[in-house]
């Protein structure tokens, strides 16, 4: 046994295993096994090309190389992203505990109460600083979320602006760089017209719907926009605030202002830099709006016992309900960033945060002081943390500091920011001066103090935030740790058990890959410093693109889409452009089967094009003769098929080549959504099956955790022919020579945790990715033969082979009174979270184990599957069933009274292995409806609201 090799750890089955799962499964070898699965027309013919793998050891030695060639300056560069303090504690104890790391997204409210609870800190947290009472539980990063106001209020306009086509959304020449291109992009394909100017000199009219402004301005000056809002409103015009949230602390905020909406990101509580992320985008807006607000939002309700329970509320907005009416998407969340900038507020409290606060504007003012006293002219009159100073030769300036280890902002020839952060010391400002004073040629002085009131009384913030208990209880590290562990208690993770998530591929997350995220030399980079500066990052990157593009079989990647519902839009943006620039704008039509994933059609839409649905047959597969049926009669505008492979189903079609020569005979490019390319890598890959681009989740396939729901990664890789169009950023060079504009507020999107998915390429090589893909399919087709023995299993290939998922139906049981959910919650008193529930078929769970499941952890799910078949088969309706009360809380099985039907052993221990390490569901069955009728979505007590 090579214990040296990573393959062996990510790996689950042993040998032996393997050699007993192909017996059971009916095949002599894997290779076998997959001629079975795969269609032989798209298997690879030869090994992917890629660099021998590197053992663990090897592997570190080998990013600590790389992580040397990025240089830690102090940068002062601002544009919305700041240098922060990650307290130990919240390192330690989130960031690097799987626990919190390697949960799924909290579908499962009864085994998630830790993370919601979390959630509902960081959205009290955000409430309270902007002064709106509806939350989200987070966005991809500002920029997106300045999107997502946009389009949020373009879809509520009034029924006159609606008539009128009131189609203008203003946008301050404040707002920073990287937000105005995301606005570019999402306006584009839906027909809004954006309009750049400055606030003060608008000439408000009945065609402009809304406005956005930044708080303070990119370069640092504070306005008061109360004037500016209030004539808006007489206009109709909604105004969106996209507010730096730690100067809220000090800074009126946005809902006292009369905003509509305030956006911004979490990234200075506590977030590192990161190269440009991930960070957690936050959205607070009015009640008015929560039919409407994109992502999800974590609730107030009650469970069976009229406790308090948490979920996510108004889980109809999901894209596979909405589909192409959805306008927005549950998926694009930064939950493990989000978990954390909350607990950084928890920390500290209101009076820690406002301490931050008053100490960086303090050094600014200082800072401003000096500099007026040598003779500098500096341009904010108002500010909180950065300055805008006037120079003889910006550029002579930003030589003598990168000389000193300094990044200022250049804003023009005369002219830099200067942004202090929570890192800045006194001896840090000194340096600002002794720089500055040597590029211009002037005698330093030593700092003067300023005690003098910057920010006017119509400014200052006077109301309270943060009064909550939470925030005023655990800011000692030995209560902050407990308080995170109990909460991490309450969840269900990697950790303790499989979570076997069709679609979903809740692989191991290796310490190995995992490790280099906390090196400073990778977390502290901000994203627009000089890219010599992160040289590291940049061969970091020409790496993983490279692999990505031997993997995929295509010519080129983009990094930038920071989530598989952004890989999705990037992808068909690229498409979209590609059609543009042959002429063919009036391409708008997409073709997508019934069977896909419902972020698909939402895609489609925000990309400007219109959906079209082709059938699938009985058994599953996209109807071939209907697609070229439809293909046909849309060819003239045909611009894209999407399609899943294998399918949503898991099964690889055999006519997929044939279904993409129709897309393209028809004009149309093929956009594959490889969500289940973990069924691909080593074997087959999206060019071979004739697509011209596909998104990748990294945050599935290639080993980075989900964080409670994100953070995730979606790259898009494409055909030659389209890397002109890969995407841009406004302020550091990326994308092709036609590209389009930002997709993400960073060039790199979600740069730090690439290290992952690279790790795990490196360490796995050629042979170790195939090899994960064929166990994969192993486990899944293992399980498959074990369960069709209690349950049928919807779709299989065409010699009954699953790929690397599968779906049990349980709608035979419905006429019984057994619904899928309740096979869900009993689960978890098997300590298990429930498969994929309901999705893509209703009725069903789709089931994917993934390669780092071994053989024990397999049986014992098929045990407790079993023993649920048990369960069902002697299920009587008026009968007190275990079924229906699932799941069984400690509380229950201790209380002094047990009034049910079945015994506390039944209940709590139904199988001897649960014995040994238990799982106690915190809360009982929670109530959806009750907390949709009653949407409480701060830490308030519920008896405020009654």
């Amino acid at each position: 046994m090579r214990t040296d090799s990573f393959v062996l750890r990510h790996v689950g089955p042993r040998q032996s295993e393997v050699d007993q799962m192909l017996k059971k499964v009916g095949v002599n070898s894997l290779d076998e096994l997959i001629h079975q699965t795969i269609p032989d027309d798209i298997l690879l013919k030869k090994s992917l090309n890629l660099p021998k793998a590197l053992d663990e050891s090897e592997f570190v030695t080998h990013i600590k190389g790389l992580a040397a060639k990025n240089k830690q300056f102090a940068t002062y560069i601002g544009l919305g992203y700041h240098g922060t303090i990650t307290p130990p504690v919240i390192q330690r104890n989130i960031f690097e505990n799987p626990s919190w790391y390697t949960s799924y997204t909290p579908y499962q409210a009864e085994i998630s109460q830790g993370r919601l609870e979390a959630l509902l800190n960081y959205q009290t947290m955000i409430g309270d600083l902007t002064g709106f009472e509806l939350v989200n539980s987070s966005l991809l990063d500002e920029g997106t979320a300045a999107g997502e106001a946009m389009i949020m209020l373009h879809n509520n306009r009034s029924r006159a602006q609606k008539k009128s086509n009131a189609n203008v959304f203003f946008v301050s020449e404040d707002v920073l760089p990287q937000t105005m291109d995301i606005l570019k992009t999402r306006a584009l394909p839906l027909g809004i017209e954006l309009q750049f100017g400055n606030h003060e000199t608008l000439e408000l009219n009945d065609t402009i719907f809304g406005a956005i402004v930044q708080y303070p301005g990119k370069h640092g000056n504070i306005v008061d926009y109360t004037d500016f809002i209030s004539k808006a409103k007489e206009n109709e015009t909604k105004v969106v605030v996209a507010a730096d949230l730690l100067s809220l602390t000090l800074l009126k905020n946005p809902s006292e202002m009369g905003a509509a909406v305030a956006v911004g990101t979490t990234q200075r509580f506590g977030v590192p830099l990161g190269y440009g992320g991930p960070h957690a985008g936050y959205f607070a807006t009015s009640s008015d709006f929560k039919r409407s607000i994109p992502g999800r939002i974590i609730g107030v309700t009650v469970d069976a016992d009229e406790n308090r329970a948490l979920r996510m509320a108004l889980q109809t907005r999901e894209q596979h309900i909405k589909r192409e009416k959805a306008t927005s998407n549950i998926c694009t969340a930064q939950v493990l960033l989000a978990v954390m900038a909350g607990m950084y507020a928890v920390y500290h409290g209101p009076d820690g945060l406002k301490y931050i606060a008053n100490k960086i504007h303090g050094f600014t003012k200082s800072l401003d002081a000096t500099l007026q006293k040598l003779g500098f002219t500096q341009e904010n009159e108002v500010y909180f943390d950065t300055l805008k100073v006037k120079v003889e030769n910006a550029f002579k300036v930003q030589s003598a500091a990168e000389a000193n280890e300094i990044n200022f902002l250049i804003i023009d020839k005369n002219t830099i920011g200067i942004s202090i952060n929570e890192t800045t010391t006194e001896s840090a400002v000194a340096k600002i001066i002794k720089v500055l004073c040597e590029a211009e040629v002037k005698n330093s002085i030593e700092l003067t103090s300023n005690d003098a009131t910057i920010i006017p009384s119509n400014l200052e913030r006077t109301s309270s935030y943060m009064t909550h208990e939470v925030f005023n209880s655990y800011h000692s590290e030995t209560e902050m740790m407990r308080y995170i562990k109990r909460l991490e208690r309450k969840d269900i993770s990697l950790t303790d058990s499989m979570i076997s998530l069709g679609s979903c591929t809740m692989k191991l997350n290796a310490a190995s890959e995992m490790l280099p995220l906390s090196y400073g030399s990778w977390n502290n980079i901000h994203p627009f410093v000089p890219v010599g500066q992160a040289q590291g990052y940049q061969e970091l990157f020409k790496g993983l693109e490279a692999s990505l593009n031997e993997i995929t079989g295509f010519a080129a990647t983009s990094l930038q889409p920071n989530s598989g519902a952004q890989g999705e839009y990037a992808g068909l943006l690229t498409i979209r452009a590609y059609h543009n620039s042959r002429g063919d704008d009036h391409r708008n039509i997409c073709l997508i089967p019934s069977s896909a994933h419902g972020t698909n059609p939402a895609s489609a839409v925000m990309a400007g094009m219109k959906v079209v649905v082709t059938k699938s047959l009985d058994n599953g597969n996209i109807d071939v003769d209907d697609l070229r049926e439809k293909a046909e009669l849309h060819k003239d505008n045909l611009a894209a098929l999407m399609v899943t492979y294998p399918s949503t189903h898991g099964v690889f079609e055999s006519a997929i080549r044939e279904i993409t020569e129709i897309i393209h005979t028809n004009g149309g490019q093929v956009y594959m959504d490889g969500a289940n390319m973990n069924a691909q890598v080593g074997l087959t890959n999206p060019a071979t099956i004739g697509a011209d681009v596909c998104h990748l989740n990294l945050h599935k396939t290639f080993a980075i955790p989900h964080g409670g729901g994100g953070p995730g990664v979606g790259p898009i890789c494409v055909a030659a022919h389209l890397a002109p169009f890969l995407p841009s950023n406004p302020i550091i060079k990326t994308g092709g020579e036609n590209a389009i504009t930002a997709v993400s507020s960073a060039p790199w999107g979600s740069a730090l945790v690439d290290i992952i998915s690279y790790a795990y390429i490196k360490m796995l090589g050629a042979e170790g990715l195939t090899q994960s893909t064929k166990i994969a399919i192993l486990n899944a087709n293992y399980l498959k033969t074990e369960l069709e023995q209690h349950y049928s299993i919807l779709y299989a290939g065409e010699k009954g082979r699953a790929a690397h998922e599968m779906i049990v139906d349980f709608r035979e049981f419905k006429e019984k009174g057994i619904e899928v959910v309740d096979i869900a919650k009993r689960l978890m008193d098997f300590g298990f979270h429930a498969p994929t529930l309901s999705f893509p078929v209703a009725g069903t769970l789709m089931i994917e184990p993934t390669e780092s499941e071994n053989k024990a952890e397999l049986d014992r799910f098929i045990s407790a599957m079993a023993t649920i078949k048990e369960e069902i088969d002697a299920y009587k309706a008026d009968e007190d069933s275990v079924l229906k009360n699932a799941p069984h809380t400690q509380a229950m099985i201790t209380a002094d009274e047990w009034n049910f039907a079945y015994s506390r052993q039944k209940a709590a221990f139904p199988l001897e292995y649960i014995k040994e390490n238990k799982y106690w569901p915190s809360v009982r069955r929670v109530n959806d409806a009750y907390g949709d009728r009653n949407l409480i979505c701060s830490c308030n007590p519920i008896e405020d609201y009654m």
